[in-house]
């Protein structure tokens, strides 16, 4: 068994940030179900390449992220492919949690009084990470979240599900450059609820295994290849 790089656990509320190398991959785990992690990828040796979610849905022809997904950046490059995913749908393109919405919705709780019970929204979760990045606002881009839903419809119109991530749910990100990850966990932008609720996500980072020329993820579809031909050029 592969020794984990890194097991530990992301708080309700809580925010990460960390430099994934290559070769190796994050399984992020929804421990009591229910739950959302919104997330940012940027290219760790380059910030200005970052997660790009227009092109990663266009190249794949998907408007929803699960395994055999290659996550694209604005330079047409993979940062990360999804290896692993027993939720089966996850959102990138609903946008995440602001400061005005968690005030209006949940009600405001600050850390002073309420400690790790405080409610506080990705956004500004997101920019406390990135500033220890020297990134700031204007670094912000369409991000990811994890373990949420959200249907499509013909007229462009979106759909929350609610409770769509099962107890004990997982998502694995093996990353094909060395990729600056932020996490956020804390509620959908879309859910409806009015409780507080997130609970606990599990995370850990372990090596994996080299990318085969036969990859799911690379052979899914000629953007694929030319994805990760571009990735090859970078260690060239």
């Amino acid at each position: 068994m592969t020794t984990p790089i890194l097991d530990t656990m992301l708080p309700p509320a809580a925010s990460w940030g960390r430099v994934c190398r290559r070769g190796t991959a994050l399984t992020l785990t929804d421990s009591g179900g229910g739950g959302n992690v919104s997330a940012l990828l940027y290219r760790a040796d380059a910030p200005l390449e970052r997660y790009c979610m227009p092109d990663t849905l266009k190249a794949q022809h998907v408007s929803r992220i699960t395994a055999g997904c290659a996550l694209y950046s604005d330079m047409g490059r993979v940062l990360a492919s999804v290896t692993h995913d027993t939720c089966g749908w996850h959102d990138t393109i609903a946008g995440h949690l602001t400061a005005a919405m968690v005030q209006s919705r949940y009600g405001f709780a600050g850390y002073q009084e309420h400690r790790n019970g405080w409610r506080r929204s990705a956004r500004e979760a997101f920019l406390v990470e990135l500033a220890k990045h020297g990134m700031g606002a204007r670094d912000l881009v369409a991000n990811l979240n994890f373990f949420s839903k959200v249907l499509t419809a013909q007229d462009g119109t979106l759909t929350y599900v609610p409770g769509h991530s099962a107890p004990g749910s997982q998502v694995t990100l093996r990353f094909e450059l060395d990729v600056l990850v932020v996490l956020v966990n804390v509620p959908h932008p879309m859910d409806p609820s009015t409780e507080w609720t997130p609970g606990p996500v599990g995370l850990t980072l372990a090596p994996a295994a080299p990318v085969a020329p036969d990859d799911a993820v690379r052979v899914a579809c000629p953007e694929n290849e030319r994805g990760f031909a571009g990735n090859e050029e970078v260690f060239a």
